[in-house]
């Protein structure tokens, strides 16, 4: 029996910190406020998705995948370590207005991703067979990956580069639109969804 396809993505998220920690001892950056506030927003948000992963998982990680594409899942992850490998090698200090930026869009990300996550785990035990149209779902038909976006985002800004923009983009491009746009489809099938969606953003409410 192979692993699932959670076993990949947990494992890595797990791996968050230890990889920043060692990026920090390797390049010596142990005098680095920034390269440690990145580690507590990084590092914890792995840990907190291990937790969610066994109290409320996401049925689409559920399912066991190859070891040739599990392989390739964990490398793709690997490409957001490319954020804090620049803010160590070159002693990057973000200011300290753009590390409470960073710090309250991780907040906001991480309480949208879980609770919209466990709203729904919740809804699809006591109302199986109906469509989630309230609560966060109410104006983004995609409230868990608005959290997601903005975690990443705030991950980003620490840095200061495009290199890690350019990971997100390519991860929300290539991974989180076709996943949201597939669920859309999938969606489509009950009655209510029309309306839903005339009322509603993918994403972002208002906007995307």
């Amino acid at each position: 029996m192979r692993p699932k396809h959670k076993f990949y993505i947990d494992t890595h998220k797990g791996a968050n910190a230890l990889a920043v920690l060692a990026l920090i001892a390797w390049y010596d950056a142990w005098h680095n406020e920034t390269a440690w506030i990145y580690l507590a927003l990084h590092g914890t948000y792995g840990l907190l998705w291990i937790w969610k992963s066994r109290r409320f998982p996401d049925k689409q990680w559920e399912q066991e995948v190859s070891y040739g594409y599990g392989l390739l899942t964990w490398v793709s992850l690997t490409l957001y370590w490319v954020g804090p490998w620049i803010i160590v090698r070159d002693d990057l200090h973000a200011a300290p207005w753009l590390l409470a930026l960073c710090v309250a869009m991780w907040g906001v990300g991480v309480f949208l991703h879980f609770a919209s996550d466990m709203q729904k785990h919740v809804h699809l035990k006591l109302a199986p067979g109906t469509l989630l149209t309230d609560g966060l779902w109410a104006r983004s038909r995609n409230p868990n990956y608005l959290g997601e976006l903005l975690i990443y985002a705030s991950f980003c800004l620490v840095s200061r580069h495009f290199a890690p923009m350019l990971v997100l983009g390519a991860m929300f491009f290539g991974v989180w639109l076709p996943n949201m746009l597939k669920k859309d489809a999938s969606l489509a099938r009950y009655p209510e969804f029309a309306a839903w969606k005339a009322r509603t953003s993918l994403v972002i409410p208002g906007l995307l």
